[in-house]
């Protein structure tokens, strides 16, 4: 039977140290990029709603386009106009 020496399983053990450190960093990185994936799709739909959201603003401060919604949602018409009932 072989003699294990304290040097032997000295390196033993800081390799396995190493080799556990380097696969735990690895996951590590692989959680953080699958974060950074999340928050860019994240970030991304946000600016797509926002520029949506600044388009209506400019529209709302149209006076054609406050009318059309004034026709649409309350069925307002305007003086000498008759109403047209949709039968849906």
């Amino acid at each position: 039977m072989k003699k294990f020496s304290i040097k032997k399983i000295g390196l033993l053990l800081i390799a396995l140290y190493v080799g556990f450190t380097f696969i735990n960093q690895q996951i590590i990185m692989f959680r953080q990029h699958k974060d950074i994936d999340n928050y860019t799709s994240e970030l991304q739909a946000a600016q797509e709603k926002n520029q949506k959201l600044q388009d209506e603003i400019k529209l709302s401060q149209d006076s054609r386009y406050i009318e059309k919604l004034a026709r649409e949602k309350l069925g307002l018409i305007k003086e000498g106009e008759s109403p047209v009932i949709d039968s849906k």
